[in-house]
């Protein structure tokens, strides 16, 4: 199984001028697949689809999917990508975090119903909270605290589950659940608050690199091409149950963060400040399913998908 064996036909990629989602809507229209993007832009933005607007095979709709939905025509395939993701992002909107992971997720899955098409939905590792559990397997069920910083995010994604199940149960919707793990690459903001952005851009001013804590925390990074070849697999296959994706290489942040001012060749400093409420110590994907299912297995070692990255953040600064 792999992206190429993608039935070519008519996609929505909702949240399509995100990261993540526009990097996936490319990849579709590179196999010669149709794509209409759906994005509302409170975090998306036009020049991350903007390379794609001349193309005949791609469409734009700008719409919130809270408001009701009509697209004509069939569908292939749904991918639901919709989301504030950062906690920059989804700690300024917290309610419309809520809403579209709830109203935004029933009007996409109601669509899919419609559309007798399958439906992929994009939840996170932070449905497991700060885990008790190390790797995190899919039979995980979390340590979340519901109504902390965090808990906006972490819950409109267990609901995203529980209603994707629930179409898949009541209506035999053709569904699929991801579990997207610390991703990144080119086109993400310099401003969304991530580590990789945040480093990158410190780096490349010579500004002091703030890390929290003593910096042991631990993260996974998996460069956004190989998510989006496990995310096109999943597609594919028949498994309704949640899949981890992300690599599984593990780094604690303060030897990521000697790693970027390395690359750099920056003068930047690390300087400590107290961790943020909530912050997961740990943080790595147990990918067992994914490899057995999907054989997909990242690719992009870490020097290299860092390179690319911080080429891009270096141009656009």
């Amino acid at each position: 199984m792999t992206s190429e064996k993608l039935p070519k036909g008519r996609y929505l990629v909702t949240g399509g001028a995100g990261f993540v989602g526009s990097h996936l809507s490319q990849r579709l229209l590179e196999l010669g697949c149709e794509v209409v993007v759906m994005d509302n832009f409170i975090t998306g933005r036009k020049s991350n689809i903007q390379n794609l607007l001349g193309n005949s095979k791609f469409s734009l709709v700008e719409k919130d999917i809270i408001e009701p939905l009509a697209i004509s025509g069939g569908l292939a395939g749904i991918f639901h990508m919709a989301s504030p993701a950062s906690p920059v992002d989804y700690m300024k909107f917290p309610i419309e975090t809520l809403r579209v992971g709830s109203i935004g997720s029933d009007n996409i899955l109601n669509l899919a119903h419609q559309k007798k098409c399958p439906v992929l939905v994009a939840s996170t590792s932070e449905i497991y909270g700060d885990p008790l559990e190390h790797p995190q397997k899919e039979s995980y069920w979390g340590n979340v605290h519901t109504i902390g910083p965090r808990g906006c995010y972490d819950e409109s994604k267990r609901y995203l589950e529980a209603i994707t199940m629930a179409y898949h149960r009541v209506h035999n919707v053709s569904t699929r659940i991801i579990r997207i793990f610390n991703t990144y690459g080119p086109k993400m903001r310099t401003d969304d608050g991530r580590v990789v952005p945040n480093f990158c851009m410190q780096a490349l001013a010579n500004q002091d690199i703030t890390v929290y804590g003593e910096g042991k925390q631990t993260r996974s990074f998996c460069y956004v091409d190989d998510l989006v070849e496990g995310i096109l697999r999943v597609i594919q296959c028949d498994h309704i149950e949640p899949i981890n994706l992300g690599n599984p290489v593990e780094t604690t942040i303060y030897e990521f963060a000697e790693r970027i001012i390395t690359m750099a060749k920056s003068h930047s400093k690390i300087i400590h400040q107290p961790l943020p409420q909530d912050d997961p110590k740990t943080r790595c994907p147990d990918i067992s399913k994914a490899r057995k299912l999907l054989d997909w297995n990242p690719t992009v070692d870490l020097e290299t998908g860092l390179r690319c990255a911080f080429d891009y953040f270096k141009s656009i600064r």
